[in-house]
């Protein structure tokens, strides 16, 4: 059976493979084209960048899903520290600073630390007074009664910032500790010709499951470099969150790779070298402690215990003679 056989009778055989010819150069053609035009490699780093801003900007400021009671808890706070303007003092930015350090960088936390802030000394006083006055539990001078309740009083003072404080001091341990490794993927990503943001991308969702707090900032710090209008500012903000002089040494590299050109691959790596020669210390340091360290649960705990395995029978056997011999 011939092929053109199936052909209308008004398209002859030359027709048609004239028709495939041209079909086929106009693909061709096409395909040189699409292959050969020059396409603008900034384009998709831009949106990438900014779908990234933006998913990032969601993730901090956008409000978590909470159940009913925790809603309602919240809009309580928000409404007595708007009444009470807590949220114009001039020491909003600073208490936000601190807050972003300890890694609550979301619209709520402000609100959650200046209700707490002013309503628990409250809370602790008047419960301080009522177990005083009200119960029996204490029946001491009226004057301990009042140090008691100023003492609850300051307690809930100072309790919101020092729970900060170790929560900063917390996830500073935490930082320093992923750092070494973080520099080590930094180097390899580096080295494979990517730029410092998609470095710091990829290392950041490496480390996630390690070292979340590491991860969260070069995460944000990334973000920065692609849309603030220095790039030295971002580093400078990373410095400023973490306030760590590893961070501050990492930074300074950074930055003079950027003014001067500087190989970033082979500074990273005697940093990265270095970081770890200071983890490896800090632990032969915990280490050489550890008999100090164990030298009061030893007195404590294992000698008397040790005692009574190998005195008693001893003490047993001695009573009993005792006892026939009277």
């Amino acid at each position: 059976m011939n092929p053109t056989d199936f052909l209308p009778s008004a398209i002859s055989t030359d027709a048609f493979i004239m028709l495939m010819v041209a079909g086929s150069t106009f693909l061709t053609l096409l395909a040189v084209w699409n292959g050969l035009l020059a396409r603008d490699p900034m384009r998709g780093r831009v949106k990438n960048l900014i779908a990234q801003r933006d998913a990032m900007k969601q993730g901090l400021t956008a409000p978590r899903r909470r159940n009913n009671n925790s809603i309602q808890a919240m809009g309580f706070m928000r409404s007595v520290t708007s009444k009470l303007n807590l949220l114009r003092s001039k020491q909003t930015e600073e208490i936000e600073f601190k807050l972003s350090q300890a890694g609550w960088r979301g619209k709520d936390a402000l609100v959650v630390y200046l209700f707490f802030k002013v309503c628990l000394p409250v809370i602790l006083g008047a419960a301080a007074a009522a177990v005083l006055y009200l119960t029996k539990i204490y029946d001491g001078p009226a004057m301990m009664r009042i140090t008691l309740t100023m003492t609850a009083i300051v307690a809930g003072v100072f309790a919101p910032e020092i729970y900060v404080r170790n929560a900063i001091s917390k996830r500073r341990k935490a930082i320093q500790k992923g750092l070494p490794d973080a520099l080590d993927l930094l180097v390899i990503c580096t080295e494979a010709g990517l730029g410092l943001d998609a470095a710091l991308n990829r290392v950041s969702g490496e480390i996630a499951p390690n070292s979340p707090e590491l991860a969260d900032e070069l995460t944000l710090t990334a973000l920065e470099l692609g849309f603030l209008p220095e790039r030295k500012k971002a580093l400078e903000n990373l410095n400023a969150r973490t306030d760590l002089a590893a961070i501050r040494g990492v930074v300074n590299t950074l930055v003079q790779t950027e003014k001067y050109g500087t190989p970033l691959a082979s500074s990273l790596r005697v940093l990265g070298a270095e970081f770890r020669g200071e983890r490896m210390l800090r632990a032969e340091a915990k280490a050489a402690k550890l008999p100090a360290t164990l030298t009061v649960p030893m007195i404590l705990f294992i000698l008397p215990t040790l005692f009574i395995v190998l005195l008693g029978p001893a003490g047993i056997n001695a009573l009993d003679a005792l006892k026939g011999m009277n």
